[in-house]
């Protein structure tokens, strides 16, 4: 889910003291890079990071309540009931398995994992959506033993009686190959938007696990830091990246995934580097873009709309290969081939493109 920049203005005081076609080429397949197969051989992590989109432009709806004009609420409600239907969770879902089923990741970072609820009866609305709960049943439908490792609850949106919005971050891991060590960490950010509507309160978070992957035991962290442009909402970022990086282990193998809603060189993107975090993707695909933000809002888009790159796995202390290899990393959601049939028109399986990574090898290229 993108937000405009005019959510500079909303709740920042707290700060006082993201169009062209993307890259749509197809960097590797599961199992093409010599030395990485599917399902990641001795020594080698997959992790993936996947914003699964709530279905709806939602900012529009926060922007009208927001408005001292109360006639455009209910339109922009409407808007949003139209999209989530001609977005259609339930096939996302099944696509969103089936990817994970081909890339087999040890874990998986979500963001925008959703319980949605509308109830309009002058609408004729009644529609519950539990994300999760919908994604872990199309997994075990393909024999797959997910399991969620980690959670936490961060916005929470009723703006009217029988429409209610939770968003949640959460890991999920490959229960038959993944250990999870000790208990798992969930919390929110202390710098958050905060209210911006009635009934709306802006809240950010980020959630960690140690785990042991074939033999090697990783810390993970998986988060969706605040988004929109303007100076306050950079700052803003860079806030919260500085609190994540602060339970960062002093050692070991740390793998952080997430949508962190900036570009590389921004603010935020220079504090993870100030603690040791390198980018994935830059350092495997050197002056590739690497584009996985945003496809359009109803996700009907004939071709690939990427325009940014915000969409992260950030590695620190692993090790080499016998064949001095780092890894492979791949985006998704993003081909011709990925495009789904949704009820009203073709549709993607997320507005942003999702990213699985096979890592085993010292990174070379560090942030800048």
């Amino acid at each position: 889910m993108k937000r405009t920049g005019a959510f500079a203005l909303f709740g920042l005081t707290v700060l006082a003291m993201g169009c062209g076609v993307g890259d749509v080429s197809d960097i590797g397949t599961p199992d093409d890079s010599a030395g990485f197969v599917r399902g990641g051989g001795a020594g080698q992590a997959i992790f993936m990071s996947r914003n699964l989109y709530v279905g709806a432009d939602v900012d529009a709806v926060i922007a009208a309540l927001a408005s001292p004009n109360p006639s455009d609420d209910l339109p922009a409600l409407i808007a949003a009931v139209n999209e989530v239907n001609a977005t259609d969770w339930p096939t996302r879902a099944r696509a969103l398995a089936a990817e994970i089923a081909r890339e087999r990741p040890h874990a998986v970072g979500l963001q925008e994992v959703s319980n949605l609820d509308l109830v309009i009866p002058p609408l004729g609305v009644n529609y519950h959506a539990d994300f999760l709960a919908d994604l872990l049943t199309e997994l075990a439908a393909l024999d797959l033993n997910y399991a969620v490792a980690a959670q936490v609850q961060n916005t929470v949106a009723q703006p009217f009686p029988g429409v209610s919005l939770v968003d949640r971050d959460v890991i999920l891991v490959d229960a038959d190959r993944v250990t999870v060590n000790g208990a798992p960490f969930g919390k929110n950010f202390i710098y958050n938007i905060g209210q911006v509507a009635p009934g709306v309160t802006i809240v950010r978070g980020f959630v960690r696990i140690d785990a042991t992957i074939n033999g090697g035991d990783w810390t993970i962290i998986n988060t969706h830091l605040e988004s929109g442009g303007g100076s306050a909402l950079r700052q803003l970022r860079a806030a919260q990246m500085t609190e994540l990086v602060a339970y960062l282990p002093p050692s070991g193998p740390v793998a952080v995934l997430g949508d962190l809603n900036d570009t590389p060189g921004s603010l935020m993107y220079q504090v993870a580097a100030g603690a040791g975090l390198t980018d994935a993707w830059a350092a495997i695909h050197p002056g590739e873009p690497g584009l996985s933000c945003c496809h359009a809002s109803d996700l009907s888009n004939p071709r690939s709309d990427m325009h940014s790159r915000i969409d992260y796995v950030l590695v620190r202390g692993t090790a080499p290969g016998d064949d001095g290899e780092f890894g492979r990393i791949r985006l998704l959601g993003i081909r011709q081939s990925e495009r789904l049939d949704g009820p009203i028109h073709p549709i993607w399986p997320s507005d942003h493109a999702g990213l699985a990574a096979t890592l085993r090898a010292p990174v070379a290229t560090a942030l800048k």
